[in-house]
């Protein structure tokens, strides 16, 4: 996510240089061969019709694709705030004369459920950006290795007991929840706690259950590929057609500077559309780890310290600091 006020006008032109610099050759070829009288005017009126319907369907897109990314960091924050609430309720409900190594010991393991989820929620998937993540110029590496830097964060948070208990599952945040419930089980049948207090737990799992099925939900159902598709070839239609409706209305000055002033023009119109398209397709997937997605991991690491805090733990990690104006 980026946190700074606005982006940079070179940052934008650098994401989206691409349909401007062939908007522009493209245009530039129309407008010459217009100029040795090669006959490509089209009527701006037809045009600038398929021009409104484009932006109109790719207001729709944007809207959807926003709703997606805001859906994203409700459920997070919903996380953020029942894993307070489970803290506060380990805390004041754990009884016994080793009351304090419980605590630590559930407290950890929530930490290890949420450090699992941000992993898996950062897999790759086919229809995301994979490619993008290369691109170090203005993109932090925020995509976790899955298969070598997990089990190095579980260790720190979860006993050899229970990662063994997770060699061969796929779903390993479901496991760890898991276990928590069964360790949570085993708590009150030692009369850590009484029923009530052991029901009060029960639906805080519940509730972590829903929020991680409502992020796998957005991570794995893209947005439906018919609506991407159409808005990306209904923008490429139309940027077609932009050079040769251009040519109509500056066809008569020819011999007038303002006829060369068209190229630049009509790539500029072309950039807009497509960079309108690009805002769109970049919110699809809030949890991809490029430019524009829910900073799970700042937010997974805010939890912790929280956490922590409340057992009076030490050697507490410091908040995520944004790199570049990146918040991962």
């Amino acid at each position: 996510m980026y946190i700074k006020r606005n982006y940079g006008f070179w940052m934008t032109m650098n994401w989206s240089k691409w349909p401007f610099i062939f908007g522009l050759l493209y245009a530039g070829i129309i407008f010459a061969l217009a100029y040795f009288e090669i006959r490509l005017a089209i009527p701006w009126q037809p045009i600038s019709i398929i021009g409104i319907a484009v932006a109109f369907y790719l207001g729709f897109k944007n809207n959807s694709s926003y709703d997606r990314t805001w859906e994203a960091r409700k459920i997070w924050g919903s996380i953020v705030n029942n894993s307070r609430s489970f803290a506060a309720a380990v805390v004041a409900f754990v009884q016994g004369d080793d009351a304090a190594s419980v605590q630590k010991e559930l407290i950890y393991r929530h930490i290890a459920w949420m450090t699992a989820l941000r992993h898996q929620l950062r897999l790759s998937r086919p229809w995301e950006h994979v490619g993008e993540r290369l691109n170090k110029l203005y993109l932090p590496t925020v995509c976790e290795n899955y298969s070598k830097k997990l089990g190095g964060e579980l260790a720190n948070y979860l006993s050899e007991s229970d990662r063994n208990q997770l060699e061969g599952k796929s779903n390993l945040a479901t496991q760890i929840m898991r276990i928590q419930s069964e360790r949570l089980q085993q708590l009150k049948d030692e009369n850590y706690f009484e029923d009530f207090r052991h029901m009060e737990f029960h639906q805080l799992v519940v509730s972590f259950y829903e929020d991680q099925g409502k992020s796998e939900r957005i991570k794995n159902f893209p947005f439906p590929r018919q609506y991407a598709s159409t808005a990306l070839w209904l923008t490429l239609l139309f940027c077609i057609f932009v050079p040769m409706g251009l040519l109509d209305i500056f066809k008569d000055s020819v011999d007038n500077w303002t006829y060369w002033l068209c190229p630049p023009i009509a790539a500029l119109i072309i950039w807009i559309f497509f960079l309108m398209e690009k805002i769109g397709d970049y919110s699809e997937n809030p949890f991809e780890g490029t430019y524009n997605d829910v900073p799970i991991t700042s937010i997974a690491r805010g939890i912790e310290i929280d956490l922590r805090e409340m057992i009076n733990d030490s050697n507490i990690p410091q908040p995520i600091q944004a790199e570049n104006g990146f918040l991962m």
